[in-house]
């Protein structure tokens, strides 16, 4: 059996240097790979490209890469709470890439899955299908969208095992699952770490042809982005 385990995060993140593209999963703050991002700061690495849903907030997750400068451009569907990523955009420091939330999956899961390209209705006749291709399918308009090509996939999971075999943990999933295997090499950080074998076949997720790389995480805030209760009484 092929063993995809590394000691700790920054074992795991060799190879990685300045002006490369990288994955990111993650919805708003729930199931970003926290480890793997707070080693991108202290790496100092710059000129990145980052495909992730959104940026995080100014002081958790990727909004923590902004702050030292070193994404170059963000490939998102929503960066709404970053005040820092709308003052870098509007200001002409960070370059952006707007794309619908399904296309953003889409495009990853066809990286995953070794397609180049899919047509897509989304988009179609908006500033999202400027300088694309477009085709009519059965009497309606579709705009061809190209995989992404990523040089590294951050991804987490609650639990996964030494073969890289991965299981989600409720909304956690997100866009975990579509950046497995969508980059040259994926890197899966979990909450816990079983030996081979142990993990019930019928609850994997995404099995271990999909990573490259795994290891067990620590110290996870788990921060809400924005926490909303009842008053009492």
């Amino acid at each position: 059996m092929i063993r995809k385990t590394v000691s700790n995060v920054t074992e795991a993140l060799v190879g990685i240097k300045d002006d490369m593209t990288f994955m990111l999963g993650g919805f708003g703050l729930c199931g970003i790979p926290e480890n793997s991002i707070k080693e991108l700061v202290k790496s100092d690495i710059k000129g990145l490209t980052c495909i992730s849903n959104n940026a995080g907030v100014d002081d958790f997750g990727l909004g923590l890469l902004l702050q030292k400068k070193q994404i170059k451009k963000m490939i998102s569907s929503y960066v709404g709470e970053n005040e820092e990523f709308e003052r870098q955009m509007l200001s002409g420091e960070l370059d952006v890439e707007l794309i619908p939330q399904g296309t953003l999956a889409e495009r990853c899961r066809a990286a995953q899955g070794g397609f180049p390209a899919f047509y897509t209705p989304a988009g179609y006749g908006t500033e999202v299908a400027e300088g694309k291709e477009t085709r009519e399918f059965n009497g309606k308009m579709y705009v061809l969208e190209n995989a992404f090509e990523a040089d590294f996939a951050f991804v987490k999971a609650w639990k996964g095992d030494e073969a890289g075999n991965l299981i989600f943990k409720g909304t956690a999933r997100n866009f975990n699952p579509c950046m497995c295997g969508a980059a040259k090499i994926t890197i899966a950080e979990v909450e816990e770490l079983v030996p081979a074998g142990t993990l019930d076949p019928d609850q994997i997720h995404i099995p271990g042809i999909f990573v490259q790389r795994i290891f067990q995480g620590n110290q996870y805030e788990k921060r809400i982005e924005q926490r909303t209760v009842r008053k009492r009484g």
